[in-house]
């Protein structure tokens, strides 16, 4: 599975810290909404096709927080070139 985009709503502490993570997976997608850090809960989605998984993602990033999208990281092996 690879992680193409990854927000987070710019909170630090397991009780106010979200995250919203979109990955992709053969012909499938996925979506990761967490609360509370790496060791929070999840909830996940799984949709056919990137359209029907980003409007959930947008779904979830509605509201009072100032998301962020962060970067997802390089695949392992991967070094960057001078």
């Amino acid at each position: 599975m690879e992680q193409r985009r990854h927000w987070w709503n710019g909170k630090w502490g397991r009780l106010a810290r979200r995250d919203v993570f979109l990955r992709a997976d053969a012909d499938r997608w996925h979506v990761e909404q967490r609360a509370g850090g790496a060791e929070g809960v999840s909830r996940f989605y799984e949709y056919p096709s990137v359209e029907e998984a980003e409007e959930t993602v947008r779904a979830l990033l509605q509201g009072t927080d100032t998301w962020r999208e962060l970067s997802p990281r390089p695949p392992s092996g991967w070094t960057p070139t001078p």
